[in-house]
């Protein structure tokens, strides 16, 4: 098993750093030069044919979720597996391996992630990584694809039904996106997308429990394809919004991000936000191990079993530095930094 490496105060994740953050293609620098011009200059224009998916979609996945008793329980089983799977492809692959190359992955793992992704059907990894990337480096301003300043309807889904703020897009162009165009893996699913989506978040989910144990075909495609579907797009979301807004905030006060135990939940492990945003460099994106974090879980034993390697991780020194310095007591609401001067 691969040693995890950590990162102490006189290490640092990478050769530059600004503003206290990591500044390398997976971690972006926070650029505080947009806060200046909050507020979405640009008027927003719906794009209908996205609302009208997602509003069928959503439909679908309501009446998928009337049919639940209806289903075989080997049905449930795959309904959750799939949700697993579909998750770890953007947990584990799409945002901490890709986004903020937090640990190394090898091909087969890299392979198993990008498929897994595929059937989460969140835009292919170079487009999710670089949107979240733009996502840390321009946090809540006007180029933050799903700036939560705007409203939580707005953070959770709303700016996919909507055009991109022409931030987003100028900045969004300017991210070192090299170490994703050298990933052999990255560049065949962004070119195969659409079938690769359409086979896994789709075909698969409802052929397998149709053909093998023969659930009925409306069943096969409402339960384990367009209600869990639907379910893993909310779980995510609600990282971008209620992750933004409710929960405390222990080691950075100075920024939105929350530490949210109902979002860690339901997004395998993600809603660890305040420490995310605070130690993006970290593969845990928590300092609590697996406590609501089955994806830290997941590399831990794709590590165990040589798949996976490198993983970075904070020391607890620079935890519980940085609590002091910026962060917030969680009962009494002061600052921890406070408390020890």
């Amino acid at each position: 098993m691969t040693e995890t490496q950590t990162i102490s105060h006189h290490q640092a994740p990478t050769t530059k750093r600004r503003n206290g953050h990591a500044a390398s293609p997976g971690n972006g620098v926070l650029d505080t030069e947009l806060k200046a011009k909050e507020g979405r200059g640009a008027k927003m224009q719906l794009v209908w044919r996205n609302i009208v998916l997602m509003c069928l979609l959503h439909v679908g996945a309501v009446y998928g979720f009337t049919l639940i008793t209806s289903a075989r329980a080997l049905t449930l089983v795959w309904t959750a597996v799939c949700y697993a799977i579909s998750g770890l492809g953007i947990t584990a692959g799409a945002h901490r391996l890709w986004s903020h190359r937090t640990y190394k992955a090898s091909f087969p793992l890299r392979v198993f992630l990008a498929l897994a992704n595929s059937m989460a059907f969140q835009n292919d990894v170079y487009e999710w990584a670089r949107d979240h990337r733009s996502h840390h480096k321009y946090s809540e301003t006007d180029a933050d694809p799903h700036n939560a300043t705007q409203g939580f309807f707005f953070s959770h889904v709303g700016w996919l039904l909507v055009r991109k703020h022409p931030e987003v897009v100028a900045k969004g162009k300017k991210l070192d996106m090299s170490d994703l165009e050298a990933d052999a893996v990255v560049m065949f699913q962004r070119r195969h997308y659409l079938l690769s989506m359409l086979l896994m978040c789709f075909l698969v989910p409802t052929l397998v429990p149709w053909w093998l144990w023969g659930e009925s075909l409306e069943v096969a495609y409402l339960v384990p394809g367009l209600f869990r579907y639907a379910l893993q797009l909310n779980a995510t979301w609600l990282v971008n919004s209620a992750a933004h807004m409710w929960g405390n905030r222990p080691y950075d006060i100075r920024i939105n991000p929350r530490e949210n135990r109902f979002v860690s939940f339901s997004a395998l492990g993600e809603g660890f936000h305040n420490y995310h945003h605070t130690f993006p460099f970290d593969y845990s994106t928590s300092e609590f191990g697996w406590r609501l974090n089955p994806t830290t879980a997941f590399i831990d034993l794709m590590c165990a079993l040589g798949l996976a390697s490198e993983r970075k991780k904070a020391t607890p020194e620079m935890v519980l530095a940085r609590m002091q310095r910026t962060g917030k007591d969680p009962n009494t609401g002061t600052s921890t930094g406070s408390k020890s001067g």
